[in-house]
């Protein structure tokens, strides 16, 4: 399906584009050589190493620090206090306006009265090596006196638990109610009503690469130079500024190869804000790298909700009714600056999305506990709300005897009814969300798939097909945090020229994080020009010399950054044509470029090289006409206006089988089919997809962080923590579905995040589905694991 307004210039029918075709990664030859430079492979004169003591308790007061025999250690070059730290960081406190209520108390870099949670930092040691500071860190004396944790968020707001702030009076942080249409009368004229309570194990990223940053405050300048692997240079830049009281033109942030970041490496963490202070204290690079273990008790944690829901359905298979209590615990403080009162605030609107129900209510309390804190990971809320949405979906097909897929047909938004306007108020402009659907029965061939499921049944063996439909938050404008008071900037840009022999360079605020960006960015740049993409250079990830933007966040980068270069494109083209035509004395709208070469538009006739254009209007400008000047260079920005947010929708299906014995569950297949508007490469958003997939599968599997009611974590290593391994992945099938945004004239949506957003869903699902025979009760809970499936069958 492709409903959409074609542009003057459409990016489809440019000669020779490059939009919807699978290019390769320009930066493969490199990485592969082993020519990347990540931050773990900068070294800097005189840098020092900094490792941070760290607290074992999850709630303690600290008395007192001894760190005289850490001084006195071989090659330590300073030990530092949070008190200390304090004189040369500002705290930070982690609320948005647009958030009604949110609250959160100051944080400092480095904790200066009390350790919130296991793992915060309480104490730095710097050292010219990292084993070094480690050996010192050691000799760090710390006098704790120990408080009582808040660990569970069902007793969080008891009168009895102790307030982990007291300044703020209670530990709730964020609560937003929503009630649309009538969901009383919904509730009390349905002919059936499901109640069921889903739970979402805590999990983090893990990134192959961990965070690092090196900092360089050279005096001499008063300039401060970042290496970070951030997925927001800009922000980070901003931030470092605000709260090292610097102006944001002293500050230069550096970002190159990135190993992965799903959200995790867009937040502001108290250790980077402390390696930054202490460059600027000690007045030499100071590098921290943060080890495996420290990642699982720092790196942002997500999900970890309880969601008490229920629908209301007819016998004809209507939907009636929606309603969801939802509670999350964050840790002790809100996540600067991007909240995180967000995930529980994205599930709200997002629950109940893909249908035409009208009645929907929805409680969402977050608050405070003492475990490591929570904010935005890949595909924020969508995998609650989904999984939410889908299993009442499910569970209500059942109720009524109707086919899940019927179910769906009846109450899906229809895709001739946009645009239009959710229970929760989301504005949609066109979704997909039947043709979709269609495809992916045609795709999985599902009746083939039942039968072979009845007939495995018989002889005692049990597979389940589960579905999910799900929308996809992506291209989000000013609405999602400008609006806020945050500065993270909404709109992205492009910076194209032509260079003296005719190639073209393209800096771009969006970032490279391993997704493909520079890929696409040069299809869009050699396609709306008019070169071979060889002949494209894409520069990422500097604050001097990239335009100032958003970065890589919410499926932004192709839908936003992706627009600014193809219009930059347009412009440079535009202008390098105005040189050609005075040159060749001919009319600029009567030539094009095509593989490099000036031609005349209509007959393709070749005109003149763009190496002898750049040649004339660099060195010998003096042959042109006295009052033309060229300008090989063109700058453009670009931003969402006509939506807040340009919606994806999609949906999955899981294909796998349980054993009843053992409680394991082995995956067969899974299915995809996405709508993200103009597809640009095809190969790149497939991998994004799978990606993504995996990330689900993870969590709805295998992939949980395991406190203890002291508030210790219990798991965080790699051989406790389980991640989704490529023996355990079924095969990946995925198909599109194209309906593209009229915002743009790319069309482009995002894709990184649907293929996270809808697997848990579909996998719960299915195993629920397998199971059903066997009277087993229906399981509401993630991950899956084999003792969650022993105990729905009764067994344990």
């Amino acid at each position: 399906m492709n409903d959409r307004k074609q542009p003057a210039l459409s990016p489809l029918d440019r000669p020779n584009s490059y939009i919807g075709r699978a290019v390769p990664r320009p930066n493969l030859d490199r990485l592969l050589a082993g020519r990347g430079q990540f931050v773990s492979d900068v070294v800097l004169p005189r840098v020092a190493h900094v490792v941070f003591v760290r607290s074992p308790h999850a709630h303690a007061r600290i008395r007192a620090i001894d760190t005289q025999a850490a001084k006195r250690a071989a090659g330590v070059v300073a030990v530092v206090t949070g008190a200390e730290l304090a004189k040369v960081c500002t705290p930070w406190v982690g609320v948005l306006t647009h958030l009604k209520g949110l609250k959160s108390a100051p944080q400092h870099p480095i904790a200066v009265d009390k350790a919130c949670w296991q793992g915060e930092a309480v104490a730095a040691v710097v050292a010219k090596t990292r084993a070094l500071a480690e050996d010192a860190a050691e000799l760090v004396a710390v006098d704790y006196e120990p408080l009582p944790p808040v660990v569970d968020a069902e007793t969080a707001l008891d009168s009895a638990t102790p307030v982990i702030h007291a300044e703020l009076g209670d530990n709730l942080a964020f609560e937003r109610k929503l009630d649309a249409g009538e969901v009383d009368r919904a509730f009390r004229e349905a002919d059936a009503v499901v109640e069921a309570t889903f739970v979402f194990g805590r999990h983090t990223g893990v990134t192959l690469e961990p965070r690092a940053i090196v900092a360089d405050w050279n005096a001499g300048e008063a300039r401060l130079t970042i290496h970070q692997g951030t997925q927001a240079p800009h922000m980070m830049q901003n931030i470092f500024a605000k709260h090292l009281g610097l102006e944001e033109h002293q500050v230069r942030v550096l970002t190159r190869d990135v190993g992965g970041s799903f959200g995790i490496k867009v937040h502001v963490y108290a250790d980077e804000m402390a390696t930054a202070a202490l460059s600027m204290l000690l007045k030499r690079p100071v590098k921290f790298v943060a080890d495996r273990i420290e990642s699982f008790v720092t790196d942002i944690h997500a999900r970890d909700h309880r969601v008490k829901a229920r629908i209301a359905v007819m016998n004809d298979g209507r939907i009636a009714a929606f309603e969801i209590d939802d509670l999350t615990g964050i840790g002790p403080y809100s996540v600067y600056p991007r909240t995180s009162g967000i995930e529980a605030n994205q599930i709200v609107n997002l629950v109940g999305g893909p249908y035409a129900c009208p009645n929907y209510r929805a409680l969402a309390r977050v608050v405070f506990q003492n475990k490591n804190v929570m904010c935005q990971y890949r595909a924020v809320g969508h995998p609650i709300a989904t999984a939410v949405t889908e299993g009442l979906v499910e569970l209500a097909a059942r109720k009524v005897g109707m086919d899940v897929i019927e179910l769906r047909r009846r109450n899906l938004v229809r895709d001739d009814a946009y645009p239009c306007a959710s229970a929760s108020g989301l504005k949609f402009e066109k979704l997909s969300h039947h043709a979709s659907l269609d495809r992916l029965i045609a795709l999985m061939d599902y009746e083939a798939l039942r039968r072979e499921q009845e007939r495995l049944r018989q002889g005692g063996v049990y597979r389940g097909i589960g579905f999910a439909s799900f929308i996809e938050v992506t291209n989000p404008s000013a609405a999602f945090y400008g609006v806020g008071g945050a500065r993270i900037s909404s709109q992205d840009g492009a910076v194209v020229r032509l260079d003296a022999t005719g190639a073209v360079i393209c800096h771009t605020g969006v970032t490279e994080q391993g997704q493909g960006a520079e890929a696409v960015v040069a299809q869009v740049v050699a396609t709306a020009f008019g070169v071979p993409i060889e002949r494209v250079r894409v520069i990422t990830g500097d604050t001097d010399n990239t335009p100032y933007g958003g970065g890589t966040w919410a499926s932004r980068a192709a839908g936003i950054g992706g627009e600014a270069a193809w219009q930059a494109g347009k412009a440079l083209r535009a202008n390098v044509l105005a040189v050609a035509g005075s040159i060749l004395q001919a009319e600029p709208k009567a030539l094009d470029i095509r593989n490099g070469v000036v031609v005349d538009a209509d007959t393709g006739r070749e005109r003149i090289e763009l190496s002898e254009v750049a040649r004339i209007a660099y060195f010998r400008p003096d042959t042109l006409p006295p009052d033309f000047q060229a300008e090989l260079m063109a700058v453009r920005h670009y931003v969402p206006r006509a939506y807040p947010f340009a919606f994806t929708n999609g949906v999955q299906a899981s294909y796998l089988e349980v054993d009843p014995a053992s409680g394991f569950i082995k995956l067969i297949r899974h299915y995809v089919v996405e709508d993200c508007g103009t597809v640009i490469n095809p190969q790149l958003v497939d991998e994004q997809i799978r990606g993504g997939v995996v990330q689900g599968i993870g969590a709805a599997l295998f992939e949980h962080c395991v406190y203890d009611d002291e508030g210790q974590l219990l798991n965080g290593n790699m051989a406790d923590y389980l991640v989704p391994m490529a023996a355990e992945m079924p095969d990946i099938d995925v198909a599109h579905v194209e309906t593209p945004t009229a915002d743009s004239e790319l069309g482009a949506k995002g894709a990184g995040e649907a293929g996270t957003a809808g697997a848990p869903g579909a996998v719960l699902n299915a195993v629920n589905d397998a199971l059903a025979p066997l009277g087993a009760e229906p399981i509401t809970e993630m991950p899956v694991t084999p003792g969650v499936v022993l105990r729905a069958l009764g067994k344990v």
